[in-house]
């Protein structure tokens, strides 16, 4: 269920203006989306920091002037240093519609004894429900053995949801870790300096 918030609408624009709503604690954003004109509004900065936290693809139902809307967070902007919510890019979506989206791989298992695996592709993009996104898409490698490749056609999507990255996408490898040659080199040479020590 998508988290409902108030928000104002934006007068004022421009980096000087979004700096002055964010010592205000507001976030600026704008919505877009279904041939609307862009909306310019800011939230609550604690408010949308707890309602987007931990999520992929957060759905929000936002109420401004008495109308609410279904928006999905299509991009998020961060401070990089304090990790604060600079500015958001909303998408407007309506109930049961569908929008692409990209939801992160989550590994679960252990591969075979002796072999690690590495995550090829972070993400996969598909086609689902504003309202029903994977909060992720499941890779289980119990047991799978060097050599094995998951790609994505070997994943488990729920019913309602396309596909759109490529089926032959390759998503996580198994391998078995090789001993590196390189570490036998530097003991070669100590044993060449002994064999002219003991010619001399």
């Amino acid at each position: 269920m998508a988290d409902k918030i108030q928000v104002d609408r934006r007068q004022s624009f421009g980096k000087g203006a979004s700096r002055q709503l964010r010592r205000e604690g507001r976030t600026p954003a704008v919505v877009y989306g279904h041939g609307s004109d862009p909306v310019h509004i800011s939230f609550d900065s604690h408010e949308i920091f707890l309602a987007t936290k931990g999520q992929a693809n957060p759905i929000l139902t936002i109420a401004l002037e008495g109308k609410e809307q279904l928006v999905l967070v299509k991009e998020l902007q961060r401070n990089p240093l304090t990790r604060i919510i600079e500015h958001l890019d909303l998408l407007r979506v309506k109930q049961g519609e569908k929008v692409d989206v990209e939801v992160p791989v989550e590994v679960t298992g252990e591969s075979f004894s002796g072999t690690i695996h590495t995550v090829e592709l972070m993400h996969v993009l598909v086609k689902a429900p504003a309202t029903a996104i994977p909060e992720s898409i499941v890779v289980d490698v119990e047991g799978r053995k060097d050599g094995e490749n998951v790609t994505v056609a070997d994943l488990t999507f729920p019913a309602d949801v396309e596909v759109e990255t490529d089926p032959e996408s390759i998503v996580v490898v198994i391998a078995t870790p090789s001993s590196s040659a390189v570490e036998d080199a530097p003991a070669a040479e100590p044993a060449a300096d002994a064999e002219e020590a003991s010619a001399e």
